[in-house]
């Protein structure tokens, strides 16, 4: 099948590239002509594990094209996937900005000939499906279309596998014909067994933010008990465990840690309290969720001055991780960018390393020193902070990193290292909601 893809970043080029994996013919379409010179030479503008090496098997197969040309991409299509950003709106209050999609709809509009399914694969709030079929109808009486909801799962870091092997395919679709022509893209899928569900648009635009706000809840609880184990004396590892080896409870996203951030946890908890304000219904699980999180990113920034003493001035803090999670370049709403900032206005020099994120980083953050190691970044340090679990930080050479230290303070944010090994090696060391077990 033919298929468009409007949109080249995170959700676009991944899907793009999947689908012409699955054997479709796919052309990614952006408006951006230096985006599109970059893919057709090899570049890919975003940090997603495989996905390059995707990317160019598919493009020298001549499955997988890219081009700023509209209406010869939508004229020769199927399927045209909508797959821009729906950031939160400028104004707050957890308004997601719609924008794009309403301008890729109303430009795609005149380009219609044949029957062509037009899926919204960007989040976007209850109601949106129905407004882009208006909007194109408006543009073009005469097209013969439908519009789908088809919201991704797709996890940063691990996009390409989330892909292939989903938990599920959601099709939210009024017409059978076109969830026919659905279910012929997801084929390979469907041999595999993996389950579709078939529902309306409102229910599928609703399923993605409900997914993410369940998962945004599950980390806040989690975090919540943390806070009450440092205060008992409690160890939230052995909390987690024994909870998550609850089948009706799951171990997933049991973790602790400085709060959650990325490109959707929190733009979709608070696009979810906006949909229920607007609708006169209540949400205060999400409510709490949200404040929990918030709350948890602030008391990260006290644990760490009090463990180097109660001030911040004047001392060097060694910092290890900025992205919100392993195996990303992201930095969206990282608990990096609400932790970080205080600790340097109050006079603190941070060095800092990332993997993957130092760049974007240095746009946003410009008055912190980045290293080019984590070693580096620990040189002369007061106390050092590790934020994101990265694999190349789970296995430092300990003893070499605590004499590059002005003082041996460790503060894991990740509970990465155990605390009684920490505390032979001569650490003072702190993490979530994890007591030393001897004295």
């Amino acid at each position: 099948m033919k298929i468009t893809i409007i949109g080249t970043g995170y959700v676009g080029l991944v899907t793009g590239a999947c689908l012409s994996e699955f054997g479709h013919e796919v052309t990614c379409m952006d408006k951006d002509q230096a985006k599109i010179d970059k893919l057709l030479n090899g570049s890919i503008p975003i940090y997603e594990p495989g996905l390059d090496v995707l990317v160019k098997k598919n493009a020298s197969e001549q499955h997988l094209h890219f081009t700023t040309d509209l209406q010869n991409a939508v004229q020769q299509s199927t399927a045209v996937f909508l797959a821009v950003g729906t950031p939160s709106h400028r104004r707050g209050n957890g308004y997601a900005d719609l924008t794009y999609v309403y301008e890729a709809a109303r430009d795609l509009a005149p380009h219609l000939r044949n029957y062509t399914v037009v899926i919204d694969k960007s989040t976007v709030p209850v109601g949106t499906a129905q407004q882009v079929k208006r909007t194109i109808y408006t543009e073009n009486p005469e097209a013969d279309f439908d519009v789908v909801s088809n919201p991704e799962f797709l996890r940063e870091g691990a996009a390409l596998s989330d892909f292939m092997r989903p938990d599920r395919v959601v099709i939210g679709s009024e017409s059978p014909r076109a969830t026919a022509v659905l279910k012929e893209i997801y084929n390979p899928l469907y041999l595999r067994d993996t389950p579709f569900v078939i529902t309306s648009p409102e229910t599928a635009e609703l399923i993605k933010y409900a997914s993410n706000a369940f998962l945004a809840t599950k980390i806040s609880f989690i975090n919540e008990m943390s806070t009450i184990c440092d205060a008992v004396g409690a160890d939230v590892a052995a909390l987690s465990k024994a909870m998550g080896l609850d089948g009706r409870i799951g171990s997933k996203f049991l973790h602790p840690g400085p709060g959650y951030g990325g490109s959707c946890f929190p733009k979709d908890t608070l696009a979810l309290l906006r949909i229920a304000q607007e609708h006169g219904a209540a949400s205060r699980l999400v409510e709490a969720t949200v404040e929990v999180n918030s709350a948890q990113k602030a008391r990260m920034v006290k644990k760490i001055r009090d463990a180097i003493g109660g001030s911040e001035a004047g001392k060097t803090i060694g910092v290890l991780g900025l992205t919100f999670k392993p195996e990303t370049d992201d930095l969206r709403d990282s608990p990096a960018l609400s932790i970080l900032p205080p600790l340097a206005e109050k006079g603190a020099r941070i060095q800092a390393h990332d993997p993957a994120g130092m760049e974007e980083a240095k746009t946003i953050m410009p008055d912190i020193h980045y290293m080019e190691s984590p070693y580096e970044a620990c040189r002369d340090a007061d106390a050092i902070v590790l934020l994101t679990e990265w694999n190349q930080y789970r296995a430092l050479d300990l003893l070499k990193l605590k004499s590059m230290m002005k003082s041996p303070v460790f503060i894991d944010l990740r509970n990465v290292y155990d605390p009684d090994r920490m505390k032979e090696l001569g650490f003072q060391y702190y993490s979530i909601g994890r007591p030393l077990r001897h004295s």
